[in-house]
């Protein structure tokens, strides 16, 4: 066998990869990796999943959905590994995306102590930062962690 059809047990996988073996099952039926069975019914991959499977985590490490990875992976020919080439176009596309939340993920640290979303942590406070619930007009979730700001501002609760 070449390198590119041998075949690894799920287990070598699942430590080489560094994953528990229930991840790869997962991933296999997300459509994300590929496999077959041994004529024992032993689930078995081909050796360039592992790479396949190093390209998913380093794409989950970056807080890319399952189906943001999905969608990636679906657009390269004959399931093949992404290439140098295909994780630098890959990338290029999702920088938008990660900015965005590297903003949000500024905005919280640098509102923690504060506020959060709406207003604050505590009732007293959120009367000051958000008197009579006014960010609801601005729609659903922590508004102000959106980018939405108060009417009016406050300088200490």
């Amino acid at each position: 066998m070449t390198l590119e059809t041998s075949w690894i047990p799920i287990g070598e996988l699942a430590r080489r990869a560094g994953v528990a073996a229930s991840a790869l099952r997962f991933y296999e039926a997300q459509g994300l990796i590929s496999g077959g069975r041994t004529a024992g019914r032993h689930r078995q991959y081909p050796r360039h999943v592992l790479r396949r499977v190093a390209f998913i985590r380093a794409a989950q490490q970056v807080g890319l959905s399952l189906e943001a990875i999905r969608a990636a992976l679906a657009g390269l020919p004959e399931q093949r590994t992404p290439t140098k080439a295909d994780w630098e176009r890959l990338a290029g596309a999702w920088r938008p995306l990660l900015n965005e939340r590297i903003r949000a993920l500024t905005a919280l640290r640098d509102q923690l102590d504060a506020c959060i979303g709406c207003g604050c942590l505590s009732l007293k406070a959120c009367r000051l930062y958000n008197p009579g619930d006014e960010a609801a007009v601005l729609g659903p979730g922590p508004r102000y962690l959106a980018g939405d700001r108060p009417r009016r501002r406050v300088t200490s609760p």
